[in-house]
């Protein structure tokens, strides 16, 4: 039997993880439309669909928390509280943007809110979430790195050796990975001799489990319980959350191969509208307070178009400033 809503969290902290999710929508889709207008070049990652893993497993996160992420990481920037206005912009190039316009929709990084990057080559967060974690240890203080990655990353060398490193040294890094099923056009049992994803880490001796990532509650208890372990015991934890994008890969991907029943069976499972009747059902609220959230989220989209649209360029003398080396 489903647990109701009101035994996990308080009424306005659900209400939350809806808005969340629907501003993580209306942001993906009005990306979109601006990427076909031209406003957005290069690659763009759309994350529709999947909104339940960064929306339920960052409300299980503490705010110290790292957060680090692949390419598909809008969602995961603003949830974690970056300015809507602001991400717009960096995807614009504008100088307004969370990276100065430098970064684009591959890059996001805020390490005032510590999240710590979206990264375009696959699998690159992953030493850097374990690097993260050793100097939370090191400086003994009470924070652990999430690291997001999509099931495309997981053949990756980087991933084996950070997991093999986080069990060695003891780290407190909590693996999750957004199982969408295809890393760009390849199913995931065509190149996974495992399918079963989070039984991988039996090799490293790292406990995991499978959760439903198009239930946003179910993503939150299972992370909160994943995050507190990982905190009281420093020893890293995996969680694999099946979930599924509604778009293909990158805006330049057709997705032609995937069947029309396969992306209708998953469209079925919309994790807002599926929250939203269970919502309305245990009587928190009504369709018409849900219809106001949505109204509030697409204008607060609508307000960041117009913010990165009037946003300056960048000056010509900031190609020289933020270079390391």
């Amino acid at each position: 039997m489903e647990t109701r809503l009101r035994a996990t969290l308080p009424d306005q902290e659900l209400l939350k993880l809806y808005e969340q999710m629907v501003l993580s929508r209306e942001f993906e889709e009005s990306c979109a439309e601006q990427y076909t207008k031209g406003h957005i070049t290069g690659f763009l990652h759309l994350y529709s669909g999947q909104e339940a893993v960064a929306v339920g497993a960052t409300a299980g996160l503490h705010k110290d928390d790292y957060i680090l992420s692949a390419y598909r990481e809008h969602a995961q920037a603003i949830v974690r509280g970056a300015d809507p206005r602001r991400v717009m912009a960096e995807l614009f190039g504008k100088a307004t943007g969370v990276c100065k316009g430098k970064g684009g929709s591959m890059h996001l990084f805020d390490p005032a809110l510590n999240f710590m990057g979206g990264y375009a080559i696959v699998g690159g967060q992953f030493p850097i979430a374990v690097g993260l974690a050793f100097a939370a240890k090191y400086r003994q203080e009470d924070r652990i790195a999430a690291c997001f990655f999509g099931d495309g990353a997981v053949n990756q060398g980087t991933f084996h050796e950070s997991l093999n490193w986080a069990r060695l040294w003891e780290l407190p890094v909590l693996f999750i990975c957004e199982n969408n099923f295809y890393g760009i056009g390849t199913e995931v049992h065509r190149s996974s001799a495992l399918a079963s994803i989070h039984k991988r880490t039996c090799g490293y001796d790292i406990p995991s489990e499978k959760v439903d990532g198009m239930d946003v509650v179910a993503v939150y208890k299972a992370i909160k319980y994943a995050a507190e372990k990982v905190r009281e015991t420093s020893h890293p934890y995996f969680i694999e959350a099946v979930t599924y994008r509604f778009r293909g890969h990158s805006m330049a991907d057709p997705a032609k191969y995937r069947s029309v029943a396969e992306h209708e069976v998953w469209k079925s499972r919309d994790p807002i509208p599926a929250l939203a009747k269970r919502l309305v059902a245990e009587e928190i609220t009504t369709d018409e307070h849900l219809a106001g959230i949505r109204n509030k989220c697409l204008a607060l989209v609508q307000e960041a178009v117009k913010f990165a649209e009037e946003s300056p360029w960048p000056e010509d003398s900031e190609v020289y400033n933020d270079i390391y080396v």
